[in-house]
């Protein structure tokens, strides 16, 4: 089969790879189409993944066409999105219920091979059946958006907050979904690329913004989302937190991304700094959300390009062109 392979950091190719083979509780799927996402940027940077090369595609739906001997849940011919996340079950943490901070944590298309690739292997306990009127090729979506869910779980509601999201790509954008869907008075949106930040009011944010500086808030923001990982971001949103506020680091940084905090602003001030990492008991959730149409594919996906086109989808994600690309082999 066909599959993008991350040989080295900054090397990507698209080669002729094995067929995948499923275990006995393991599926394979004929995949639909694969979302890129800033995570894959970081295995190609030499971050994250635990060793390369590997195939990378960790936001993925398709068919199922093949099943392991112990599988029942599914059949051939069934729809699935798959949940990357591998948890070992038995460290300190699964057993606490934060598998999502295993001590051994592992994902599809991180440290196995994923869903850049004409077919997947996944356990069957990761896959989610899609309701008919869920296009499967648009159903990559729902890893990013349990993110989001998980985000917002972090969260907890923060009913009636006014909130400052900064980023305007498809994290920020799926944020600002459910910060309206989460009881916020209002949210608003900076980017410094005008297209997604238009998309943004799109979608309906309050307000929008290069910079915090053109809005009119001097007693700051009840959350702050940063949806960039990029750090002159990260360090304004950290001095817009209101008193008791939150401020949610969300988007996924350079291991050597660094910002500076106030001890004192933070104790005085009863400010809350947390983060939110990947998927934790939201993956179904999202599944469910999507179903329910909480977002526009036709909004959020800009770009469909075919799988041979991979390392151009990612120089093109890379420079900020367009809202969630996918991959479709």
């Amino acid at each position: 089969m066909r599959a993008a392979v991350i040989e080295a950091p900054g090397k990507v190719t698209v080669a002729t790879v094995a067929d995948p083979t499923p275990g006995p509780r393991e599926v394979v799927v004929d995949v639909a189409a694969c979302g890129l996402c800033g995570t894959d940027l970081h295995i190609l940077q030499g971050e994250f993944a635990p060793t390369l090369p590997i195939v990378p595609g960790h936001e993925f739906a398709g068919e199922v066409v093949g099943i392991g001997s112990d599988v029942t849940e599914v059949a051939v011919g069934d729809r699935v999105a798959v949940d990357p996340s591998l948890h070992c079950h038995e460290c300190r943490y699964c057993r606490i219920g934060r598998g999502n901070l295993c001590d051994n944590w592992n994902a599809i298309g991180v440290s196995v091979p994923g869903g850049a690739a004409e077919f997947a292997v996944a356990p069957v306990a990761n896959c989610v059946k899609l309701p008919e009127q869920v296009e499967v090729a648009d159903a990559a979506l729902i890893e990013p958006l349990s993110c989001a869910v998980r985000g917002y779980d972090v969260l907890n509601g923060n009913l009636g907050a006014e909130v400052l999201i900064y980023g305007s790509g498809t994290m920020g954008l799926m944020m600002l979904e459910l910060a309206k869907r989460t009881g916020a008075t209002s949210v608003d949106m900076l980017d410094v690329n005008p297209d997604r930040l238009s998309t943004a009011t799109t979608l309906g944010c309050t307000r929008s913004a290069a910079s915090a500086d053109e809005l009119d808030q001097p007693r700051g923001w009840d959350v702050v989302i940063d949806a960039t990982g990029n750090q002159a971001a990260i360090q304004d949103g950290l001095g817009r937190v209101a008193k008791a506020g939150t401020f949610l680091q969300f988007g996924v940084s350079d291991y050597a991304t660094r910002a500076t905090i106030e001890p004192y602003k933070i104790y005085n001030q009863e400010i809350t700094i947390t983060g939110s990492m990947a998927v934790l008991h939201s993956y179904e959730r999202a599944a469910g959300l999507f179903a329910s149409g909480v977002l526009d594919p036709k909004i959020f996906i800009s770009h469909r390009m075919p799988l041979e086109e991979y390392p151009k989808a990612l120089d093109q994600f890379k420079a900020g062109v367009g809202r969630k690309i996918v991959v479709v082999p």
